[in-house]
């Protein structure tokens, strides 16, 4: 009897832990879901964007709730919880760790300062920087937010998103001008976004401070939206000097990305 119950424990192993693990899948799924559909949806959304049962939903959101990773709001939609402000901001920090080296070479071969951006909700937040050798070199404090107008890492991180998601995007931070040449329509910035996907890479020219000139691609295939750039002053950062250094961006950017999804692949 003994040898029978633990044959029969051993074999119902697998299959509690391939459910455990089917569980764990579709409730990342699910967060994912809601961030995609601005952090805040019904169950009868969630049912039809993922395709699973109502009642599937309901136990695994109450499970997510009860973690305080999801709330459910006064009119019964759940919203993304508080508790993931806290994953987010350490894995930010820990991936803009990571990415030094990469932007460290990238200051070796162009000679401008290097940075690391993700989109995070409506803003830009930077979360690695390595700066120049130079004595004349641009800073940007590690953890500032900008709006992704005026900056080039904002257009290549939004190249591909959809016009009608980036015209509300914008509608919700506004427009503000950093400086006169800030692109402050939303025509004036897809116009900006289609000479993105047709270059490869994007420009800040002057517009989120005079005297300063970026460029930027974004990181392909990275499980969140990231971007790396380079930043230095108009008189460095000229067209000619920008025909040497985007290649260089793109490159480094493929690396990151292969990087990235070995990390994943170790799991």
């Amino acid at each position: 009897m003994p040898t029978s119950s633990a044959s029969t424990t051993d074999a119902s192993k697998p299959s509690a832990a391939s459910g455990g693990v089917q569980s764990l899948e579709r409730a990342f799924d699910l967060l994912e879901r809601m961030a995609d559909a601005g952090g805040e949806v019904g169950l009868s959304e969630l049912s039809a964007s993922s395709g699973l049962p109502l009642p599937t939903i309901h136990r695994l959101m109450r499970t997510l709730v009860a973690c305080g990773y999801v709330r459910q709001q006064a009119n019964r939609r759940y919203a993304l919880g508080p508790r993931l402000i806290r994953l987010g901001e350490s894995s930010a920090r820990l991936l803009g760790t990571w990415a030094r080296p990469y932007l460290a070479r990238l200051v070796e071969e162009t000679g401008e300062t290097a940075n690391m951006a993700l989109l995070d909700g409506d803003e830009i937040v930077y979360v690695a920087q390595v700066p120049s050798k130079h004595s004349m070199r641009m800073f940007t404090e590690v953890g500032r937010r900008v709006l992704p107008h005026s900056t080039g890492v904002g257009k290549a991180l939004l190249a591909h998103t959809p016009p009608e998601e980036v015209r509300a995007l914008l509608a919700r931070t506004g427009m503000p001008a950093a400086t006169e040449k800030t692109i402050t329509t939303p025509e004036g910035f897809l116009d900006a976004l289609e000479q993105v996907r047709q270059a490869g890479y994007a420009v800040d020219d002057n517009e989120q401070e005079i005297g300063v000139r970026c460029l930027a691609v974004s990181v392909p295939n990275s499980p969140t939206a990231a971007a790396i750039s380079i930043s230095g002053p108009a008189g460095r950062v000229t067209e000619t000097a920008t025909e040497r250094i985007v290649p260089i961006l793109q490159g480094i950017a493929e690396e990151l990305s292969a990087a990235l999804a070995n990390t994943g692949a170790q799991g």
